[in-house]
């Protein structure tokens, strides 16, 4: 049975993205051999992936889940239908309205493996929905002080375990079991 997981790099103060959409903050940071260990074994367990659709529908180079370097069954939410797209070895369905559905699809993908969740809104709703089983966060030591926030608005006391933790030059690495 698949894991649905939230998988997000954030800001110390819980920023995604700063206030218009760019992540630039990510890169170019100190890493150590043990960062890329713990972002690489989560990496390994991933088996699909649900996110949402940009406006137009496509699949633009800058928008693929993981830069590309999955290649998993990947959910994106829309508001309309489109037909699935297949581009560098992965599937990109599109799925109407239905997060629930989104991510039943995506756990059937992954198998024993996990669902990663992208995206602040996909995570809060998620959440809101009881869907996810925990949160894996990757947390920068940056401020930006404004942004895309990941859990802003969710609206509701969520009590979590602590499973895994871990810091090294680049990030300190957070795992949740979401308790229901």
């Amino acid at each position: 049975m698949a894991t649905v997981i939230v998988h997000a790099t954030i800001t110390l103060d819980g920023f995604l993205a700063d206030p218009d959409g760019a992540v630039d903050w990510m890169f170019g940071r100190p890493s150590a051999p043990e960062d890329d260990s713990v972002v690489e074994r989560v990496m390994g367990r991933i088996g699909a992936v649900v996110g949402g659709a940009n406006r137009s529908q496509t699949i633009e180079d800058g928008e693929l889940p993981y830069g590309g370097m999955l290649k998993v069954p990947v959910y994106l939410m829309t508001h309309r239908a489109h037909e699935p797209i297949e581009r560098d070895g992965t599937t990109y369905t599109f799925v109407v309205d239905d997060i629930s559905e989104a991510v039943a699809l995506a756990a059937e993908s992954a198998g024993d493996g996990w669902v990663s969740l992208l995206g602040g809104s996909i995570s809060r709703q998620c959440l809101r929905l009881g869907l996810v089983d925990e949160l894996h966060l990757d947390v920068a030591p940056v401020l930006l002080g404004g942004g895309i926030s990941l859990f802003a608005g969710l609206g509701q006391r969520v009590e979590l375990e602590r499973l895994e933790t871990s810091a090294y030059a680049s990030e300190t690495h957070l795992r949740y079991r979401v308790l229901r």
